[in-house]
């Protein structure tokens, strides 16, 4: 069951691993942030790209605005795990061209 903190704001258990997210869909606010804050793009790119409405898009800058610390602490912990992942992984091109 949704839990909506915010208007066009949803977060359930099962969904997108509990992470706030538009609601009726599995984009997180921690994409747009991540699209709008480090990708440079604006919320019309954002809402035209992924089938949204300005309202959402801004509906999740303005969450995570409410919710700054929290969110940029799993962004940081995503790209760390991403990191740790890409650590164990050899890469084939890597052998080929060492080897």
């Amino acid at each position: 069951m949704d839990i909506l903190t915010a208007p066009h704001i949803a977060i359930s258990q099962d969904v997108a691993g509990g992470k706030p997210r538009i609601a009726g869909h599995r984009i997180t606010v921690q994409h747009i942030v991540i699209w709008h804050e480090r990708m440079g793009m604006s919320a019309d790119e954002i809402a035209s790209n992924q089938g949204l409405t300005l309202a959402d898009v801004y509906a999740a800058l303005t969450y995570y605005y409410d919710h700054r610390q929290e969110i940029d602490e799993a962004i940081l912990a995503d790209d760390s795990y991403v990191v740790e992942l890409r650590k164990g992984i050899k890469s084939k091109l890597s052998g080929k061209i060492g080897g």
